[in-house]
């Protein structure tokens, strides 16, 4: 049937699927990252993911014969250097903590990049708000001090580190690109290329070179490395910047909000992560908290927010939303 004569509740539901799709894959990025990292390979483990990323980008930027604008090599480099910051603590943290504790926690972006966005830009946020965000910080320390480990760990804490940093890049993005014709796959991958290169730099001064890591890969590892690049980051992009079309930016903000709901169900079904009561009055505050925060922060006007902000890698706006390629 041609595409035109489609039933429009058919369009919805294959949009709403592939969305989901992409937030369950993001949500399983702390599970599948943690079964690659140890503490010793974080960066080579990264160096290895953001250049392969950059390279599958490369070859889609080549095809498109469109040319990276200065403005765009530019915010990406800033961007890039604020994307690395995010993944080091990020992955350091993963490797530390839960994959469960690790996707919850990095949720917490959802309600601290508005907050931010109150002091930058001067915007106001309802009172509720406020109120989910501190459901959700609750949530967060029940999390940390009911579930396996005994309190909150250091792995916890660089997580909470990298939200806020997330949080900070969300915000830069929106500042950075305000007002100027963007495309988000090149800023994308001009993101991706810093990481690489950072990364690639780090990894040899720091940790097990790439060159050593490299060659100790086994299947396993290869087949989660190729799991992260493409299914968490590359097949993510652009089912986006298709869905973003195909339907509204809050219905597809709302849909990628669930993110932690998947993360917490793969942490506690195929990571095993162990949560007493305590922790899973955890796991319910943070998402109550977050999810509601989030609910209400898409309620705000349109040119009084900075996107949404949905915890994981690069963003870039795209008609109001933020458009994102990775979450670990």
């Amino acid at each position: 049937m041609p595409e035109a004569l489609r039933p429009a509740g058919r369009k919805r539901a294959t949009v709403d699927l592939l969305l989901l799709c992409v937030a369950v894959a993001w949500g399983s990025t702390y599970w599948v990252a943690k079964e690659l990292v140890t503490q010793d390979t974080v960066l080579a483990v990264l160096a290895v993911r953001m250049t392969l990323t950059a390279l599958a980008l490369a070859i889609i930027v080549v095809m498109r014969r469109k040319r990276i604008a200065k403005s765009e090599w530019a915010i990406g480099l800033v961007l890039g250097l604020l994307l690395s910051t995010v993944f080091t603590f990020e992955t350091f943290g993963i490797a530390a903590t839960s994959a469960t504790n690790a996707g919850l926690i990095i949720s917490l972006t959802i309600v601290i990049t508005p907050a931010l966005e109150t002091v930058v830009g001067k915007r106001k946020l309802s009172r509720l708000f406020y109120l989910a965000a501190v459901i959700a910080i609750a949530g967060v320390y029940f999390l940390a001090t009911g579930g396996a480990a005994a309190s909150f760990n250091l792995g916890d804490l660089l997580i909470l580190v990298a939200a806020v940093a997330r949080a900070v890049h969300v915000t830069g993005m929106h500042r950075l690109s305000a007002g100027r014709h963007i495309d988000s796959l090149h800023l994308t991958f001009v993101q991706m290329a810093t990481c690489g290169l950072v990364f690639l730099a780090l990894s040899s001064v720091s940790g097990v070179p790439v060159g050593d890591y490299v060659p100790t890969m086994d299947t396993s590892a290869i087949l989660q490395m190729i799991y992260l690049v493409v299914v968490c980051t590359v097949f993510p992009f652009f089912i986006q910047m298709w869905a973003v079309r195909k339907t509204s930016p809050t219905r597809v903000s709302l849909l990628l909000g669930t993110e932690p709901v998947w993360a917490a169900a793969i942490g506690v079904t195929l990571a095993g992560d162990v949560l007493g009561p305590v922790g899973i009055l955890g796991v319910v505050l943070v998402l109550a908290g977050t999810m509601w925060g989030q609910r209400l922060e898409l309620g705000t006007p349109p040119q009084a927010r900075a996107g949404v902000p949905i915890a994981g890698g690069a963003d870039a706006s795209q008609d109001g939303v933020e458009v994102k390629d990775s979450s670990m």
